[in-house]
């Protein structure tokens, strides 16, 4: 079975993507802060890595940036990194940052069902901000 890994300490964010995403196939194994998401990914080996932008002790970006230095390392098997965005003007630090995919909340299931698919196919999900790109 395969695992999607969401990374929140918010109730409601956990059960948006559950909803979304659990299927007979495929369920979602929820940690509650940044620092158990690494150990979580070894032990469970997620399809995808979905991130929270506000998680407790850690935030989105810095989670997303020790996981991608432990997949460069070969630590922690890699996957795709779905970043959940509090407002659209945290789409430049998305961006600097090279997450696969964003999505601004709030969230719903199409959409994370979208951004899902493509990032499993190795493509990218990155929801227009309005703002203008970073340099």
């Amino acid at each position: 079975m395969p695992d999607v890994l969401i990374a929140t300490d918010a109730d409601w964010i956990h059960d948006e993507v559950d909803a979304a995403l659990t299927d007979e196939e495929t369920r979602v194994v929820r940690v509650r802060e940044g620092r158990e998401v690494s150990e979580a990914a070894r032990r469970t080996d997620p399809v995808l890595i979905v991130l929270d932008m506000q998680i407790g002790n850690m935030g989105g970006i810095a989670t997303a940036l020790n996981l991608e230095q432990e997949f460069e390392a070969g630590t922690t098997p890699e996957a795709p990194i779905l970043l959940l965005l509090d407002r659209p003007a945290d789409v430049p630090l998305a961006r600097r940052w090279g997450v696969d995919g964003w999505l601004s909340k709030p969230l719903d299931a199409f959409r994370l069902r979208r951004a899902a698919r493509a990032l499993l196919a190795g493509e990218t999900w990155h929801e227009p901000s309005g703002l203008a790109a970073s340099p």
